[in-house]
């Protein structure tokens, strides 16, 4: 759709046929056409709720007349898409784009630019709802099936009402970049929109490897008693023991809460299993005698040491940034946005501890872009001029 203002009469959206594209000639023509074109839509979709390790299983691409669905688990290679993504005259439009980007830079280690985010179009102007399905509904008239939200995309086949779905996370964002873009230059917010979109390109990929201390941030450890708090350690690494094991989430062997109930009661057979909350006939038949086990064992066990916390930033930093915080909140509040899109978390902290004093100081803060140094220099001055 090439016009973001189309209304459609019908709630369901009206797709033209989409490319399955799993075969090398079938991305090489896929690629022919997608490096001519000065604009891309993309979407991904990943396996996070099914996999120990999630994977990219599914990349949608959209360009004006067509819409591509390409499986990057086929015998394909991506190495050309990679540099499409990376290069800077070929602007990537997204709904959303961080978790994609992460997805991107972790598996393929790809760092897109040029991105125009339309869910960062939206919040810039103000809009509420800013789900993808919400800003269709509105703008379009058209209502998303949500049935396959939670679907594993890494299952083969897919069926054609996945791929459907799938179709429609990118066919309409040309559309919807063209409406937001003049809304923008409307509203006098591009420049702005432009520079937030360049920072919203810089990722820095989580570290999501096992951290065999996480178990010190489930809700109520701190209430347990010593021995509990060695039982939940055990557990704790037997969880990632089995999901690795069976290529699953963590929830999906026991959740967190499980967790601590066990620890809490220390149930002595299975019997006494089938009372706690969130284990299933299921999951005593897998784990039940491990877990027996793990209670037993740690029953007269010590106390795990608790790892050393982050030292607290100094009282002036803390004070610093309460006040940006309260100022910035009133700043969005007045605009009518969320405070983020006035000015980052990340920025705040980093005013905070420069506590600049001068504009060419506080042009020196990395997470504030020139737009915002411009519009908001001297207010962000003033508000730490009142601290001293």
């Amino acid at each position: 759709m090439s016009n973001g203002k189309r209304k459609q009469r019908s709630g369901k959206p009206d797709l033209p046929p989409y490319r399955h594209v799993r075969s090398a000639a079938a991305w090489t023509r896929c690629l022919r056409r997608l490096q001519v074109e000065p604009r891309i839509a993309v979407d991904l979709e990943a396996n996070s709720m099914y996999a120990y390790q999630e994977q990219v299983c599914l990349i949608q691409i959209s360009i004006p007349g067509q819409d591509y669905i390409v499986d990057p688990l086929a015998d394909i290679d991506l190495g050309q898409f990679g540099a499409l993504i990376e290069d800077e005259s070929v602007e990537k439009v997204f709904h959303a784009a961080e978790y994609d980007l992460i997805l991107m830079k972790r598996e393929f280690g790809w760092e897109l630019r040029n991105l125009f985010d339309t869910m960062w179009a939206a919040r810039i102007l103000g809009y509420e709802r800013i789900g993808l399905a919400n800003i269709l509904e509105d703008i379009y008239q058209v209502s998303l099936n949500k049935r396959f939200q939670r679907a594993n995309w890494c299952k083969r086949p897919l069926s054609k009402a996945q791929l459907a779905y799938a179709q429609a996370d990118t066919h309409y964002l040309l559309g919807l970049r063209d409406y937001f873009a003049e809304a923008l230059e409307q509203a006098g917010r591009m420049v702005e929109a432009q520079e937030i979109f360049a920072e919203q390109s810089i990722i820095a990929v989580p570290d999501i490897s096992f951290d065999p201390d996480g178990f010190w941030s489930i809700n109520g450890v701190h209430r347990l008693p010593a021995h509990s708090k060695a039982a939940l350690q055990a557990l704790y690494l037997y969880r990632d023991k089995e999901a690795r094991r069976r290529d699953q989430p963590h929830f999906k062997i026991l959740h967190d809460k499980t967790l601590l109930e066990l620890a809490q009661e220390l149930p002595e057979h299975k019997g006494a299993l089938q009372n706690v909350r969130g284990m299933s006939r299921g999951q005593i038949s897998r784990y039940g005698d491990e877990i027996l086990r793990i209670v037993r064992e740690t029953r007269d066990a010590p106390a795990p040491r608790r790892p050393r916390q982050p030292p607290r930033p100094p009282e002036d930093v803390l004070g610093r940034y309460e006040r940006l915080h309260t100022w910035r909140k009133e700043r969005g509040q007045a605009r009518g946005v969320e405070s983020d899109v006035i000015v980052s978390r990340d920025a705040l902290w980093e005013i905070a501890r420069l506590n600049p004093q001068t504009r060419e100081e506080l042009a020196r803060v990395q997470n504030l872009g020139p737009w915002r140094l411009e519009e908001y220099g001297d207010e962000i001055l003033s508000v730490l001029a009142e601290g001293r």
